[in-house]
């Protein structure tokens, strides 16, 4: 049986070595077995210990949110990757930002860039989503209210102090669509407010976006 035959199971997932080396349990010798399916293209590694199928396996791979929940966790997609996941900013992302409880960290690996800002609980447990990416991919992704928060949370030197300010954040800087930011639950933010860090931040936002 071929490796692509032995994997087609687990494909859609991110391989880790312990899942490989039951795949290849028949070798004598399956480290070696490994190390010839990243030099044929049939494997990538992402980091020691952790794999997807590579570029010359003609089967479905799995997403980059995906990846990006198994990279480094527990975390869940947030900022400008959310943000434009769900419509709120026009560009396309090249970038994977996350947010977790573990240390920052930065993978670069052969299929783009992964960035992982720390937030502490209970803030980092708010407003998660679990994404139905495809029928057998399922990713954590900050919700709209929760991927705003965080952008304003992380993003150095942002510190929102009036109402205009906040509006030329939202709308000039972040080019963000005003019919969907009026779609935001502000209730919900509120709710987040006593646990959030930069929290006078992230009052003016919400009193901002109840004026649009």
């Amino acid at each position: 049986m071929s490796f692509r035959d032995l994997v087609q199971d687990y494909a859609e997932e991110p391989l880790t070595r312990q899942v490989i080396l039951t795949l290849l349990r028949k070798y004598k010798r399956p480290n070696d077995k490994i190390n010839e399916l990243i030099k044929r293209g049939a494997l990538t590694t992402l980091k020691k210990g952790l794999y997807i199928p590579g570029p010359k396996m003609d089967i479905r791979k799995p997403e980059a949110f995906l990846v990006a929940n198994h990279l480094w966790g527990p975390s869940y997609v947030s900022l400008e990757s959310a943000l434009s996941y769900w419509g709120f900013i026009p560009e396309r992302v090249y970038e994977i930002s996350s947010v977790t409880i573990k240390a920052a960290k930065t993978y670069r690996t052969a299929i783009g860039r992964f960035r992982y800002l720390h937030a502490a609980l209970p803030y980092y447990s708010f407003g998660m989503r679990s994404v139905q990416l495809t029928p057998k991919q399922v990713a954590l992704v900050a919700a709209p209210e929760k991927a705003l928060c965080d952008k304003v949370i992380m993003t150095s030197g942002v510190l929102l102090r009036s109402v205009r300010q906040t509006q030329a954040f939202l709308i000039d800087d972040l080019r963000m669509d005003e019919d969907r930011l009026r779609e935001l639950n502000l209730h919900e933010m509120r709710t987040w407010l006593n646990d959030a860090p930069k929290k006078a931040s992230l009052e003016i936002l919400i009193k901002t976006l109840g004026t649009l």
